[in-house]
């Protein structure tokens, strides 16, 4: 074994085996290089369990807003649904108005999934931890192990640097950011008693820390968000607590005394920032109305019980019943917050991730982990497997609803993959493959098929979709003076191109 030396995390020494090799979000003292994981990647669940996702009002509702129940008798009669087929349904009167709907738009962004993943931008070997765009998809906001926040401009098919702002009081890395609903501004957080707050846009520019006056320890906010307002910022920390900062007052307005372990993750509920969701080391996610809450004795509605391991993060679906989680138990978990688990549930589940002895920043997981498994007491509505959640808080979301109708949730990958998953087959519909290290943040823009992941590689890839076979339509241009279209090398080479597409896009192309 090589050399040890210990690491300060929270008050709690951890020794750690030099030849470890990894350090992750909650340890600020080390820097070493990311380890690609060694072992297979994880095995795909080829027939997913959805009976209890088919018995919930979710599958109707995805069914509906991604335009496959307005489809079915459409889909019977015609073998496949393609964009000749909806243009003459359209034109024969059967559409109401003679008009696509928003449904009908979302099947046919489904023939157009990002199936490739480009690399657009390299921070050269700094770890890229935080990507997302704002919320008309006109910027995209990036933090990087360089004390770097950048802002591109994504809008007009373009990706160009903006602006770039020197993070200050950063520890190790900044860790999380988050847009203003107003795109004006952006807050970020690190190893620190503050986050601090930035503007985007303006001939002035702004800067300011915000305190959360934590006390004398070492503190972190792991995951923040702001309030649909703009009036306040919503954070998780190292401390178990969940924070609420208010901008008008410029001060801490709200402290819960929320898990037995880091908080890594916390949403907004909805458009109303009333309930609050928060998932934590505890492997426990739950469910808060500051409408009835108490400070000094904070109660959750409801607690949501099933992961076997800490929760890494959570998103919110926006309607207040349902989000998804990813756990470092390596699946992902969708809920409804109306079925909450009982006392036997969350026993169970504090005693397993009680009785977990690795560490997923520095180890690979168990074998164990890769058996599939239940727990006494799970409430979740469905649980994705194919992924893997290693070294870092690895992220997980809806897809867009003006786009696919919510209808898949994608994640970042310890094996350097984007993996979307079709929200109500629970299979793996695009695993997106191209960067050399953990992909650690994925964002879908809201209107397009473009996802961006963030990775440790150092870079940012664009996920986008790419006809590769219409690249091959035309001769090349070498070939252009001696293949003439009416030569049988040409004929040959069409049939060949026809075929190929016919096996990659079925159906595309009637």
């Amino acid at each position: 074994m090589g050399a040890r030396c210990c690491t300060i995390r929270s008050g709690q020494i951890r020794f750690i085996s030099q030849d470890t090799g990894n350090s992750d979000d909650s340890d600020a003292s080390s820097d070493n290089e990311f380890t690609p994981c060694t072992k297979p990647p994880p095995a795909i669940e080829t027939q997913p369990n959805v009976k209890a996702l088919k018995e919930s009002d979710i599958y109707s509702s995805i069914m509906q807003s991604s335009g496959r129940w307005t489809n079915k008798l459409w889909t019977k009669q015609y073998k496949s649904i393609t964009i000749p087929n909806f243009i003459a349904q359209r034109e024969l009167g059967m559409k109401s108005q003679q008009q696509f709907t928003h449904g009908d738009m979302c099947v046919l962004n489904s023939k157009f999934l990002p199936n490739r993943l480009r690399k657009i931008v390299n921070y050269h070997h700094k770890k890229a931890f935080c990507g997302i765009y704002s919320e008309d998809g006109n910027v995209f906001l990036s933090a990087c192990q360089d004390q770097n926040i950048r802002v591109y401009n994504t809008s007009n098919e373009e990706f160009k640097l903006i602006k770039s702002i020197r993070a200050r009081d950063v520890g190790w890395s900044v860790l999380d950011t988050a847009f203003s609903p107003d795109g004006r501004y952006a807050a970020y957080s690190s190893w620190s008693d503050c986050i601090h707050l930035c503007s985007i846009y303006g001939d002035h520019d702004v800067h300011e820390a915000l305190h959360f006056d934590p006390g004398d320890h070492s503190f972190c906010i792991f995951s923040l968000m702001f309030s649909s307002d703009n009036k306040e910022i919503l954070g998780g920390a190292n401390d178990g607590n969940l924070y609420v900062y208010d901008l008008e007052s410029n001060k801490r307005t709200l402290k819960i005394d929320a898990h037995d372990d880091d908080v890594n993750t916390v949403r907004f509920a909805d458009e109303s920032s009333q309930i609050l969701y928060s998932g934590g080391d505890d492997g426990l996610c739950k469910v808060w109305d500051r409408r009835t809450l108490r400070e000094e004795r904070p109660v959750p509605v409801g607690t949501l019980a099933g992961h076997c391991d800490g929760i890494t993060y959570i998103d919110s679906k926006g309607d207040a019943r349902f989000f998804v989680s990813n756990s470092k138990d390596q699946t992902l978990k969708l809920w409804d917050i109306r079925c909450f688990s009982d006392q036997t549930g969350i026993e169970e589940t504090k005693k397993v991730v009680s009785s977990q002895r690795w560490d997923y920043r520095w180890q690979q997981v168990p074998r164990r982990m890769a058996k599939k498994r239940d727990l006494k007491g799970d409430s979740s509505v469905m649980t994705y497997r194919g992924h893997c959640i290693l070294h870092t808080l690895i992220r997980c979301k809806f897809s867009p609803e003006a786009s696919t109708g919510q209808r898949y949730v994608y994640t970042g990958c310890a094996t350097g993959s984007v993996v979307v998953y079709d929200i109500l087959s629970g299979k793996i519909v695009r695993k997106l493959e191209g960067h050399s290290s953990c992909v650690r943040d994925v964002s879908w823009h809201p209107y397009k098929n473009t996802i961006i992941s963030t990775s440790w590689d150092g870079t940012l890839g664009m996920s986008d979709f790419c006809d590769y076979n219409a690249q091959d339509m035309e001769p090349d241009e070498e070939e252009v003076t001696i293949l003439s279209r009416d030569s049988p090398r040409f004929a040959t080479k069409r049939q060949r191109i026809k075929r190929t597409r016919e096996t990659a896009f079925p159906g595309l192309y009637d």
